[in-house]
């Protein structure tokens, strides 16, 4: 009788500890479960930037982006794709995944958020954008807006070649192999079909020889630049991407007329 007493205590003690130790794992799971969630007030923004898995990934999500940008500034959309597949190593490099830069453009007079990087020299000054689009615009201006460019613009959008060799004739890269670079991922990915926007048409810049810059004057204003050149403030606003009406002196303005 003694034995059995004994036992039935000592089941009774087991059974309440096992009790106590499965409380105790429920409670543990359920403070894991209520960690605070990243999506609160005082947590920052989160900017998604396009993951790439291969350079048919990146060619496929950004063909529209170049062809558009070739339709408003007449720069080959073979060559914009090529460039950004050659220097934002189709979208894996650092600059394109950390700051949306995906043609290594720096800072220059830009005043713009910025990330550092080494390049020619340590710690080099690089622009940062909100939106991988922005960079492609940026590139467009880049190009349109700077006197050394202009000799790109007298050649067909379908000669991809001569747009190449133009580049580098014009200092925009420093590696001797750049061309052929750009030349053999164009060929081998063939860009150039995207360099046709309109069969029946001339490519843009035949037809439309009303693409130029304009620098601020004292004095300026965005209604009488769009008045004096015969076109609209929300057309130069969307050229320049402006986000509002303020001009500064001496800043250069890509021009589309009407």
């Amino acid at each position: 009788m003694r034995q059995v007493i004994i036992l039935v205590v000592l089941g009774t003690f087991l059974s309440s500890c096992g009790a106590r130790k499965k409380t105790n794992r429920t409670q543990k799971t359920k403070v894991n479960v209520n960690i605070p969630s990243i999506a609160t007030p005082d947590a920052p923004p989160i900017i998604l930037t396009p993951t790439y898995n291969s350079t048919e990934d990146y060619i496929a999500f950004f063909k529209a982006v170049a062809i558009h940008e070739m339709k408003l500034y007449g720069i080959p959309a073979s060559i914009t794709l090529a460039q950004g597949i050659l220097e934002s190593g189709s979208g894996k490099g650092r600059l394109a995944r950390q700051a949306n830069n995906h043609f290594g453009i720096k800072c220059h007079d830009w005043t713009g958020p910025r990330i550092y990087h080494d390049d020619d020299r340590a710690q080099e000054c690089f622009r940062k954008y909100n939106d991988p689009s922005q960079s492609y615009r940026d590139h467009s201006l880049f190009l349109a807006k700077r006197k050394r460019y202009a000799d790109l613009f007298k050649h067909k959008i379908t000669d991809y070649k001569a747009w190449a060799r133009g580049l580098k004739k014009a200092g925009y890269a420093t590696d001797p192999q750049y061309p052929k670079k750009l030349i053999s991922l164009i060929e081998r990915y063939k860009l150039y079909r995207y360099d046709i926007f309109d069969k029946n048409k001339k490519n843009k810049k035949e037809r439309d020889h009303t693409l130029q810059t304009h620098r601020v004057q004292k004095g300026d204003t965005l209604y009488s630049i769009a008045k004096r050149y015969n076109t609209t403030v929300e057309r130069i606003k969307s050229s320049n991407n402006l986000n509002s009406n303020t001009l500064d002196i001496g800043q250069t303005l890509v021009i589309r007329s009407n």
